[in-house]
């Protein structure tokens, strides 16, 4: 009998009966008969490969990828990736769902929506929601089900055919989790913190904003109630940065307090290491430091951000340490702006336009930000409309950098209009022609180096010109 993750080993199995995931032997079989009776049961769900034979008809690109990449790393993975539900006990938890549908969903959330929700790291072998995520989930019923709902939910889109097995997996999904919610003890669990950050997205993208806010602040309690998010993120780091961002996605306000610029001081969210070496640079040539009034806090955090991005060979930041970067930035610079009571428009621009460059440089992880970007593109339009003709008169490749933001962050909404019609202007006023103009503002202000945010902003700013030759 092959090892693979079981729930019973045989004498359990016909007593039906589970083993103890917990413990490298059933504790039954060893209370029974620990000196002759050979327990099967194996509790190393990822590190057992299936054989060659095993597996052979069974393989895709994506399992030999697995394979391959597991044999080279630290990081141990299954072999193929639903193989393992295919035991006659059931690996994985039960659902009301046939199997052969589960095993679908399975490979889908493996192959497709880890790295949709994750696409920072696209890596079978280091992807968290492969490596961290699923293997918790094998063992959490409800966490399993939340799991099984993002698969869902995305192929029944795709089919058009109904949500059936989608709302049958939501039930048993707010079923499983309430039940553990209850429970003080498993409430502040990692799993369950997962399971209901996913629901609070899933409700978001299907309109359910109330339901979506409610699972949030469900949320924010079980953090608080294990030390802050700091504290979570010492544990499970997946679990923090997915709790801090999609909480300020779905309530499109930061929902955590950020430490100041030392770190270790409160339970916020703390800044990477390379924010503080970053202060050591000198950036007072920079000529918006010396055109502009901003608020300090933006000013600081501008002057960081272009030592960080303007000196890659200094700061090689990881996908990871990006996305914490991006979240503290976002979560101080859009809670200073909550009860901010300045008059600066000027400020004010650099600082949601700040936001909405380190929106689009990051783009979307977990679930889309397109209503936080819209909001803030709104906001950047209100200021700009009383702040653009001034900015052009003393700091003109900020104005180009404002209204290329602008354009960008627009796209598809009904503000691009108006931020393609003033970067018309402003391009005009300013006498700038062509995209190595443009590109020379942009990188006088704030730009990274990124093959695919240049073609966007070369793109959009093509398009205008087009327009004009028309």
């Amino acid at each position: 009998m092959r090892q693979t993750l079981r729930r019973s080993c045989d004498a359990c199995a016909r007593s039906k009966l589970r083993c103890d995931l917990r413990l490298p032997q059933c504790s039954r079989c060893q209370k029974r008969s620990p000196s002759t009776l050979i327990c099967v049961y194996a509790n190393a769900p990822l590190s057992s490969l299936l054989t060659a034979e095993e597996t052979k008809a069974s393989r895709s690109p994506l399992h030999e990828e697995l394979v391959e990449q597991a044999s080279s790393s630290s990081v141990v993975l299954l072999d193929d990736p639903g193989a393992a539900a295919f035991d006659p006990f059931d690996s994985h938890p039960q659902t009301r769902l046939p199997r052969a549908y589960v095993q679908r969903l399975i490979h889908h959330f493996l192959s497709t929506i880890a790295f949709q929700y994750y696409p920072l790291d696209l890596r079978p072998a280091s992807n968290p929601f492969i490596v961290s995520w699923f293997p918790l989930a094998l063992a959490d019923p409800a966490l399993f089900h939340v799991s099984l709902q993002t698969a869902s939910l995305d192929l029944d889109l795709r089919a058009q055919k109904g949500f059936t097995n989608s709302d049958i997996l939501m039930a048993d999904s707010v079923s499983l989790v309430r039940l553990k919610v209850e429970d003080a003890t498993l409430a502040i669990q990692d799993e369950t913190i997962d399971a209901v950050v996913t629901l609070a997205a899933i409700e978001l993208g299907k309109g359910n904003a109330d339901v979506s806010r409610t699972h949030i602040e469900g949320v924010k309690s079980m953090v608080q109630m294990r030390g802050g998010i700091q504290q979570v993120k010492a544990t499970s780091p997946l679990t923090a940065r997915m709790v801090s961002w999609v909480s300020m996605i779905v309530m499109q306000h930061p929902q955590f307090t950020t430490q100041d610029n030392f770190g270790g001081t409160g339970d916020g969210i703390a800044p990477i290491s390379p924010w503080h070496k970053a202060a050591e640079l000198d950036d007072s040539a920079s000529s918006i430091a010396m055109t502009l009034v901003l608020d300090p806090i933006t000013g600081d955090i501008l002057r960081r951000l272009r030592c960080l991005l303007h000196h890659p060979e200094h700061f090689a930041l990881s996908p990871p340490e990006f996305h914490d970067l991006t979240c503290f930035i976002l979560h101080r610079l859009l809670d200073l702006g909550w009860d901010s009571s300045a008059d600066d428009r000027s400020s004010e621009s650099v600082r949601v336009a700040t936001a909405l460059y380190m929106l689009i440089l990051h783009g979307p992880t977990y679930f889309s930000h397109a209503g936080l970007q819209y909001k803030l593109t709104q906001e950047l339009r209100g200021h700009l409309e009383d702040s653009l003709s001034t900015i052009e008169s003393i700091n003109g490749p900020l104005a180009i950098w404002l209204v290329s933001v602008g354009m960008a962050a627009s796209k598809g909404s009904p503000e691009h209009r108006w931020f393609r019609a003033k970067a018309k202007e402003s391009a005009q006023v300013l006498g700038v022609y062509d995209w190595h103009g443009v590109l020379s503002s942009l990188k006088e202000v704030l730009w990274m180096p990124k093959d695919s945010t240049e073609q966007e902003f070369r793109g959009i700013w093509e398009l205008l010109w087009a327009a004009d030759d028309t």
